[in-house]
């Protein structure tokens, strides 16, 4: 019987989220402790006091309300059996997830149960991201529902250098749900065929299912020859509901997870220092960037969202301190002389902001400044390192504890126009894997000109040439030339040289251009503003 419900042209139309990682019987899972930001542990949502109440009795715990809510299929299976096992053998893994999880869980499973979906679904996060939400995998996905890039923005999940929505607890809980949901119908109500989609893809899941058909082969999950993570990817969320349905059957002491909101959302209506709003909610810097992992930087992303999400306890004092401060006033400013050579993308750099901000914030409708010209920049109220869960500063951390092999050395590598993972480990004898690695990011992820990465090389003479070597720009771009082009304004638009379009082109710079014109431009195409 074929279970598709859409034709084949939409189910490949979404992309598979293929970013997590999943247990194996011998190990705890790497997207829970590896290649991870490390989170506090220390930064417990309870006592060991309130603890030790909840665990006397279940009332204003979430745990029985989750079992509650239970509608996933009660399966017996070998797979199953064998992460219930692991599960069971390695309490303070559960204990870690649950301590984490405890400022999500109950937010997601209400808002599951305003969709009428299973809450087994909100153990999900452990399995994607252990609910770190700041977990990255090597294919690029993100928060703690693990979204790619691509499949994130098809839900509406915002990306840009302020602001990642894939790590919004809000907004990527309502994609999940909506994915998910989605995933759900289109398998005609099989929950186990919508989770294995969810990991590897609707599309893989489709091709299974189809190869099985022809065979005359059952189409159920367990019998489709899905991809070796995607087999455990399923399991390992049954084996998660069994136990924590059952823990004393498996002797486990979970703790317990308050049935109450944890956090509140607080419109803020403007851009505002992250470190400015700890202070007005007096709250530590850590735990507000923890509610509030989709900020990628020292400020909230100017364009919006403007919310935060503020502990409970913590609301009505920061509602009342942030009335008494003015909008101008919730972040620093500084008055900036431009000089001769300088453009927005140096300016911004040097400033920990964004060239579309500086042209916002001064009403600047193109790339094109001039010397002597007075900016506002929008800057931060502390020093970089006071902002520790800002993503240059997770960076560098990973960057610090990463260790080469025995006799290397350390190479401090600034990114040039052209550069590419691939490239700048061939040039070092070095691995993309090891290169990403050592930087906490992953093969796809986007290099910009002027970034750091650390290499461990054992190639001597790599210091002085990771320093000096320069390469192409990253794209060849063909411009067509507009009413009011000139090659000054167009090198400045892309923060180019004359030079280098004249050289490029058939023309001089005593040569007229003319609207419609074609020029070949050779862009930074991932730090110019005009992308």
């Amino acid at each position: 019987m074929n279970r598709l419900k859409r034709p084949l042209a939409l189910a490949v139309s979404l992309i598979s989220l293929g970013g997590c990682q999943t247990l194996t019987p011998s190990e705890p899972s790497k997207t829970a402790d590896q290649n991870r930001q490390v989170i506090d542990e220390s930064l417990c949502t309870l006592d060991r006091e309130q603890q030790a109440q909840f665990l006397v009795s279940d009332e204003g715990n979430l745990w029985p309300r989750l079992r509650d809510g239970y509608g996933l299929p009660d399966i017996d299976h070998p797979r199953i059996d064998t992460y219930v096992d692991w599960y069971a053998r390695h309490p303070h893994y559960m204990e870690r997830v649950i301590e984490r999880g405890q400022r999500f869980l109950h937010h997601i499973a209400n808002e599951l149960e305003a969709e009428d979906m299973p809450l087994e679904l909100a153990l999900l996060p452990i399995v994607e991201s252990a609910f770190d939400p700041f977990a990255y995998s090597h294919g690029r996905a993100s928060g703690i529902w693990q979204f790619v890039p691509a499949t994130g923005r098809q839900y509406g999940l915002k990306q840009n250098w302020w602001y990642d929505g894939r790590r919004d607890v809000v907004a990527s809980t309502d994609a999940a749900i909506r994915y998910l949901k989605y995933l759900n119908e289109l398998f005609d109500g099989d929950w186990l065929l919508a989770l294995a989609s969810y990991n590897t893809g609707q599309g893989n899941v489709m091709r299974r299912i189809r190869s099985n058909e022809r065979r005359g082969k059952p189409t159920d999950f367990w019998s489709l020859n899905l991809p070796r993570e995607t087999r455990a990817y399923v399991p390992q969320l049954l084996a998660l509901a069994r136990v924590i349905g059952e823990p004393e059957k498996y002797n486990l002491a979970l703790n317990p997870v308050p049935d109450e909101p944890y956090f509140r959302v607080v419109d803020v209506e403007s851009q505002i220092d992250l470190a400015q709003a700890a202070e007005l909610a007096e709250l530590e810097l850590d735990e507000l960037y923890l509610l509030n992992a989709g900020y990628n930087r020292w400020a909230t992303d100017p364009d919006g969202p403007h919310r935060l999400l503020i502990p409970v306890q913590h609301e009505e004092t920061f509602r009342a301190n942030l009335a008494s401060i003015p909008t101008r006033e919730r972040v620093g400013w500084d008055r900036y002389r431009v000089v001769s050579g300088d453009s927005l993308i140096t300016i911004a750099r040097r400033y920990r902001t964004s060239v579309d901000t500086i042209k916002s914030v001064n009403q600047l409708n193109s790339n094109i400044i001039r010397a002597g010209q007075t900016l506002m920049i929008p800057t931060a109220k502390h020093p970089a390192n006071r902002y520790a869960f800002s993503a240059d500063q997770r960076r560098q951390r990973t960057q610090n504890r990463s260790q080469g092999s025995e006799g290397s050395s350390r190479v401090d590598y600034k990114v040039r126009p052209g550069d590419s993972f691939w490239t700048i480990a061939k040039r070092h004898g070095i691995t993309v894997g090891a290169l990403t690695n050592w930087n906490g990011m992953a093969p796809g992820d986007t290099l910009m000109p002027g970034q750091t990465l650390v290499i461990w090389t054992e190639q001597e003479g790599m210091a002085s040439s990771a320093q000096s070597d320069r390469r192409s720009v990253v794209r060849k771009v063909h411009y067509r030339v507009r009413k009011g082009d000139s090659i000054a304004r167009i090198a400045n638009r892309f923060n180019l040289s004359v030079q280098d379009i004249l050289r490029w082109n058939t023309v001089s710079a005593s040569s007229y251009i003319h609207p419609g014109q074609s020029l070949t431009l050779f862009v930074d195409v991932t730090n110019n503003a005009s992308f």
